[in-house]
């Protein structure tokens, strides 16, 4: 039998929990029902669900006050001309995921600096809320409920910073594995050239200069919508012509001999197996000017490296990620002493100091000649 503070609560077909109430303030009826708290959080029990409920009551009471008080307020002068004009409770949470994702993708701007405008977007919205020009349920929606709040755009890899590095035996490992393979030339342009995997998979033939022994990098493989296509790099550093080592250069010739002899031996399973997808200037191109098809014409992805990941794992015992190759590649050329400046050309970042990390890395090797080093003192 339900008690006068169990009244309104309610359990759901699926084991959890809702309130709903429906009380008069100031000669005004307030209704609301809820499955979650003021966080946003499931309610899992009957208490919390009470107490969700008598939560909620007064915080209607107490914004039904609010509500005469509540100022229309700008941010004119504080952020951006993108939000200079428009009322604080206007600024949906999507624009301002959008606007920290430009800072941080097409700006370039470090992530820890973009990571200021979010405290500044959360420092205006909480002075906003504290002087009446938010309601209780914007400043939630805005700030705290952690499904729906303004948060960082995702970390891009190369900003983690861990550098996980293969030692030299696990890349004999590695470069038995993938001989031969179908992901052999990701393998090795991972390796040889430190290319992040959608620049990898977004090659295409006519940018790969083997006579000069260069790549030019200039865009990536990305799913839009579930469509394949070929985009801009996400900075202005990326796009950049990288060189290709002796080996590099003899394995492409080769592959560059087997792709004219396949076109003729294969030609009709080509045709039928290839996929036209959207290039960067939206022409639709052939999945057969990627340098990552199959000889039959079928594309390659960055999918494609799942299953060499799991492999790798189980039956080499490595944690392979592509990633780590690249890193790897920055690794062994900072070991050989290569100019910060270059290597930063080469690996197309955006901030010398993502580079120098390389160089500050301990790795078995840089031990083995400080070793070396100590002996001679």
């Amino acid at each position: 039998m339900a008690t006068k503070k169990d009244s309104g609560v309610f359990k759901n077909k699926n084991g959890l929990w809702y309130y709903r109430f429906s009380i008069i303030v100031d000669g005004q009826r307030v209704s609301k029902k809820k499955t979650t708290d003021e966080n946003g959080n499931k309610l899992l029990t009957k208490k919390a669900a009470i107490a969700a409920r008598e939560a909620a009551i007064f915080q209607a009471q107490t914004e039904r006050k609010r509500t005469h008080t509540i100022s229309k307020r700008t941010v004119r002068n504080h952020i951006d001309i993108r939000f200079g004009k428009r009322y604080v409770d206007e600024i949906p949470v999507a624009d301002i995921n959008d606007y920290l994702a430009d800072l941080y993708y097409t700006e370039g701007l470090a992530f820890r600096y973009v990571e200021s405008f979010l405290k500044m977007f959360y420092l205006i919205f909480g002075q906003a809320y504290s002087r009446d020009y938010l309601d209780v349920d914007t400043y939630n929606k805005l700030c705290v409920n952690k499904d729906t709040k303004i948060h960082m755009p995702k970390m891009k890899t190369e900003d983690d910073t861990d550098i996980v590095a293969f030692s030299r035996e696990e890349l004999l490992l590695l470069d038995e594995y993938f001989k031969g393979t179908n992901q052999e030339t990701a393998y090795l342009l991972g390796k040889y050239c430190g290319l992040r995997i959608n620049e990898c998979f977004g090659l295409k033939w006519d940018h790969v200069d083997i006579k000069k022994g260069t790549i030019t990098i200039d865009r990536q493989m990305q799913y839009q919508q579930g469509l394949i296509k070929l985009v801009p790099l996400k900075t202005r550093n990326a796009k950049r012509t990288v060189y290709m080592n002796e080996n590099l250069k003899v394995y492409f010739q080769k592959l560059f001999e087997k792709r004219m002899a396949d076109e003729i031996n294969y030609s009709r399973l080509r045709e039928q197996n290839q996929r036209m997808i959207d290039d960067l200037d939206g022409a639709r191109i052939s999945s057969t000017e990627l340098v990552n098809c199959l000889f039959d014409g079928k594309i390659q992805t960055v999918n494609s490296m799942k299953y060499p990941t799991r492999e790798i794992k189980n039956n080499l015992h490595i944690e392979f990620k592509y990633h780590y190759l690249r890193h790897t590649y920055g690794t062994l050329m900072a070991e050989m002493n290569t100019p910060q400046h270059l290597l930063c050309n080469q690996m197309g970042h955006g901030n010398i100091n993502v580079t120098q990390r390389y160089y500050l890395s301990v790795t078995k090797t840089g031990v083995d000649v400080l070793k070396e080093n100590l002996n001679l003192l």
